[in-house]
């Protein structure tokens, strides 16, 4: 499975979100799982299996398929809650 946090510019945003996602995985001993980033602009549908955005650009990213909105990209609790979600959706939990 693979993971594309997105954010517009594709540096600090996207790139926390990604840190924040494989602490989480690290949390739930979850290995098989790659995480990466990119822009929005970038981004393409079939670059990842899921793709995490925050919600100011959730509509620029409905192209992408299986997407997850952020309400907070600082919420660790939220980001929690969503990445298992999308681990079990996804078979790997």
């Amino acid at each position: 499975m693979k993971i594309l946090a997105v954010c517009g510019q594709g540096l600090g945003t996207s790139f926390m979100v990604e840190m924040n996602i494989n602490q989480v995985l690290d949390e739930l001993g979850v290995k098989d799982v790659e995480v990466s980033h990119s822009d929005l602009s970038s981004a393409q549908s079939g670059d990842a299996d899921v793709f995490f955005l925050a919600k100011d650009i959730a509509e620029g990213g409905e192209q992408l398929g299986n997407i997850v909105i952020l309400d907070s990209i600082i919420d660790i609790d939220e980001l929690r809650v969503k990445v298992k979600k999308s681990l079990e959706e996804n078979g790997v939990l």
